[in-house]
């Protein structure tokens, strides 16, 4: 796990983060901490990415997916759910995906708060909802993401109505379509159950359905006994 120095907090006069700055995380992690909360950066292979202001393309799905992951997190013991961290990958990737699950520490998870109390190590699932970052969330983050070895890569592309699920397999990201039913299941936590469709059409108590009936599956059952385990 990334070892990450303690960045100090009094220092006003850096020059802001801008598009296409090229910095370690080290350097990143102190300019950003300068600027104002609502500001949101990136630093992916060393080059800082802000963000665009947040639309209702985003906004709006990106309530209904933390619902989603938020509800399998509350009935897993050892997984944890955040949403917004600034993840810590490497010396010059520093993200922050819209939301994560993972396995806590005592679980057997590689991703853990920094003295700073951000989050660094690869975790087991990423989700990205892109409203006008689909080339970014598709291409740069893409590669960080299967690089550091995270299991579980979802981009939802709301503007295109594009859902993508990948499966890190021997290195490599693999699509992980939905079954015949039309759900997707995760291969890395049992019982997250996704339908996909009723996702794409906002239709959210379709979604937590589906997601009920995999969290009453024995695989999730198992798996969760195995987690709660000393």
């Amino acid at each position: 796990m990334l070892a990450v120095a303690s960045i100090p907090r009094s220092e006003k006069s850096l020059p802001p983060l801008e598009n296409g700055d090229h910095l370690d995380t080290f350097e990143f992690l102190r300019r950003y901490e300068a600027m104002a909360d609502s500001v949101k950066a990136e630093l992916v292979d060393g080059i800082v990415y802000m963000a665009s202001p947040v639309s209702l393309l985003h906004a709006e799905p990106d309530g209904l997916i933390q619902s989603w992951l938020g509800y399998y997190a509350a009935h897993t013991p050892g997984v944890a759910h955040y949403v917004n961290g600034t993840l810590i990958l490497d010396t010059e990737t520093t993200l922050q995906p819209d939301g994560i699950l993972c396995l806590r520490p005592h679980a057997g998870g590689r991703t853990a708060p920094t003295v700073d109390k951000y989050l660094s190590g690869p975790p087991e699932l990423v989700i990205e909802v892109a409203g006008s970052s689909v080339s970014l969330d598709l291409d740069q983050k893409l590669y960080a993401y299967r690089r550091h070895g995270v299991g579980e890569y979802l981009v939802w592309s709301t503007r295109d109505a594009e859902f993508y699920w990948f499966a890190l397999e021997e290195g490599r990201f693999v699509p992980n379509p939905p079954q015949e039913d039309g759900i997707i299941r995760s291969r890395r936590f049992p019982g997250l159950h996704l339908a996909v469709h009723a996702l794409l059409s906002m239709q959210g108590a379709q979604v937590l359905a589906a997601l009920q009936t995999g969290l009453q599956t024995p695989e999730h059952a198992t798996f969760a006994a195995s987690l709660a385990a000393p």
